[in-house]
């Protein structure tokens, strides 16, 4: 048990550190989130994000279904979610490119997924991290699980003003045509044809 409140601490410290610049993105001049460069924010992000993906695979595996889910249930509905928004999410890092996904500057991207949501890799990981959840039932992962969502719904509050400075006034239509998660918009046509 001792092993499990170690990871548990460990994740709870470093969720809650990246989660902090990442509001402090969003309220203040400085920007965290994302960093544009090789920098110490850049490190500090993927330092971060790693360390807590390895506390939530401890958890996982020392307090797998603590909170007796019923079974087979809540593994196929997990997994469905879990596997669904992943493979989103890894088709969005594909389509923006590794260098944007991991919060460098480039090129604006309006194709592929992100005709349909101005940001389908945080979409496809908060499916995914609700199939997690699911999966794995476990109080400890919960709180984990939660921090990591936090991190999806607020990334875009960060990351879109630095993206509205990048690319000005295309990216302003691109947000006036694509939503930042889904919605009824979402099957909106290709990028050529939206005067991007």
């Amino acid at each position: 048990m001792e092993v499990l409140w170690l990871a548990f601490g460990l994740g709870v410290a470093v969720g809650i550190a990246h989660l902090t610049g990442i509001v402090v993105s969003i309220v203040t001049e400085y920007r965290y989130w994302p960093p544009g460069a090789r920098d110490r924010r850049f490190y500090a992000t993927w330092t971060f994000s790693n360390a807590l993906n390895v506390a939530i695979l401890a958890v996982v595996v020392l307090d797998w279904n603590g909170l007796g889910f019923p079974r087979p249930e809540t593994l196929v509905v997990g997994g469905v979610l879990f596997v669904g928004g992943y493979a989103v999410a890894i088709k969005g890092g594909r389509d923006l490119g590794f260098e944007q996904t991991l919060g460098l500057e480039g090129e604006m991207q309006a194709d592929g997924l992100y005709r349909y949501s101005r940001h389908p890799q945080y979409t496809g990981y908060v499916v995914a991290t609700v199939g997690a959840w699911l999966l794995v039932g476990s109080a400890d992962a919960t709180v984990l699980l939660g921090i990591y969502l936090s991190w999806w719904l607020t990334l875009p509050l960060a990351e879109e003003p630095w993206l509205r400075e990048q690319y000005g006034e295309a990216y302003e239509r691109y947000c006036e045509r694509v939503p930042r998660f889904v919605d009824l918009r979402s099957p909106s046509p290709p990028a050529d044809d939206a005067g991007y």
